[in-house]
This record gives C-alpha cells, sequence and structure tokens, in this order.
C-alpha cells in the first residue's frame, strides 16, 4: 500500500502534467498559451478517464478541468499546475511569509476574485466601499499591509482584509500557501472582517 500524502500524489499529479506539456513544446505540438490549455485539458481528461493517478487526486483534477473549460485562454492552466506543484511539493513553503502571501492572491486573482488594496476612507466610515457578498472578493487595508511584515518578507503584525463570496474555498488556497484568515468578531462598522496570518505567525498579537 502507498505511503504517499494526499499533498504528494497531487504534485505527482502536477508534476506529470508539466512533464508532458514540456515534451509536447519540443516536439512541436505547442506554440502558444491556448494550446497549451486544450493540451493540458486533453492531458487531465485522458488521465482522468484512464485512472492514472489515485482517486484522492480525482477532484484535483476535476477542478482544473472545470477552470480550463469554463474560462479558456483565462484560466491559465500551465500557472495552475505550477501552483498546484509547488505547494504540494514544498517548494513555496521554503519561501518567505511575504512572497506566499503575494503568489496567494495572484492565484486567487487568475481565479477571478475581485482583489483591492483600501485606503483609510475607503476601509471604514462614511464613505467605505460597500461589498457585494456574493462576489469573490478580497480587499485589504492598506495602512495594516504597510506595517505588515519586515524587510525580510517575515509578518510581524497582523494583516486586516474583508473577504466575500466563497470564503471556505479562498482559506483552502491560503492554507497552501502557508497562510490562514481567521474571523473576527462580529462588527457592523466593519462587516466581513477577518485576519491573516501566516504559518509563521501564530504569536502575533492580534
Amino acid at each position: 500500500m502507498s505511503t504517499e500524502s494526499l499533498t504528494e500524489k497531487t504534485a505527482h499529479m502536477a508534476w506529470c502534467a508539466i512533464i508532458a506539456l514540456h515534451l509536447a513544446r519540443q516536439d512541436g505540438r505547442v506554440h502558444s498559451e491556448s494550446q497549451e490549455n486544450v493540451f493540458i485539458i486533453r492531458w487531465l481528461a485522458t488521465a482522468l478517464k484512464q485512472h492514472r493517478f489515485p482517486r484522492e487526486v480525482a477532484p484535483d483534477i476535476t477542478w482544473l478541468l472545470k477552470q480550463g473549460r469554463t474560462s479558456g485562454v483565462g484560466a491559465k492552466m500551465r500557472h495552475k499546475l505550477e501552483y498546484l506543484w509547488r505547494s504540494c511539493a514544498g517548494e513555496l513553503s521554503e519561501q518567505n511569509d511575504l512572497f506566499r502571501l503575494t503568489f496567494a492572491l495572484e492565484t486567487a486573482k487568475d481565479m477571478h476574485w475581485n482583489y483591492r488594496l483600501l485606503s483609510e476612507r475607503e476601509w471604514s466610515g462614511r464613505h467605505a466601499v460597500t461589498l457585494n457578498t456574493t462576489l469573490n472578493g478580497i480587499f485589504l487595508s492598506r495602512s495594516s499591509l504597510d506595517i505588515a511584515f519586515n524587510d525580510d518578507g517575515g509578518q510581524i503584525n497582523p494583516l486586516k482584509c474583508r473577504l466575500t463570496g466563497n470564503i471556505a474555498g479562498l482559506q483552502q488556497l491560503f492554507a497552501r500557501c502557508g497562510w490562514r484568515a481567521e474571523a473576527c468578531p462580529d462588527d457592523p462598522d466593519l462587516p466581513y472582517l477577518y485576519t491573516l496570518l501566516s504559518g509563521n505567525g501564530s504569536d502575533l498579537k492580534k
């Protein structure tokens, strides 16, 4: 019986897909990003149909296929595979807090999350931005971000944000990147408020 963890199995699947794409490029079968997407979708569909990988990996393959089929070139399939491999293989975990957060936010934007930095005026008060709870959104406090990290990219202060939409899915993405989003106590003036903490930031004062 295999002793590989789920993350190792997912990393193996993503690595195989990346290598297959690399070989297809060398063979002259893939030249553009749109051709990359088509190749990866076909490769993943075949892998799923032929049960090339353990069944535990099927949800990741299904998710990738859905992204590719619904978003077209905008799905950036190669980037998603590289993200899966880096996060599951451990390479991403070796990066500093700021890098891992940036990676998570860029991945979220690739997945069509709305991401904005809000000024103090936009963050709270009478001129605060009105949030649409039905849309996937990440809204960071600029002033909080300015003091959240030291010069080495390590988190030194909690990072305040407001999240809307599929928050559970976003929390999974943050977790893969070594971050967590913790809900703050209800505040009528600041609804949907969360604190972002890195895996190394458990001792930070909230």
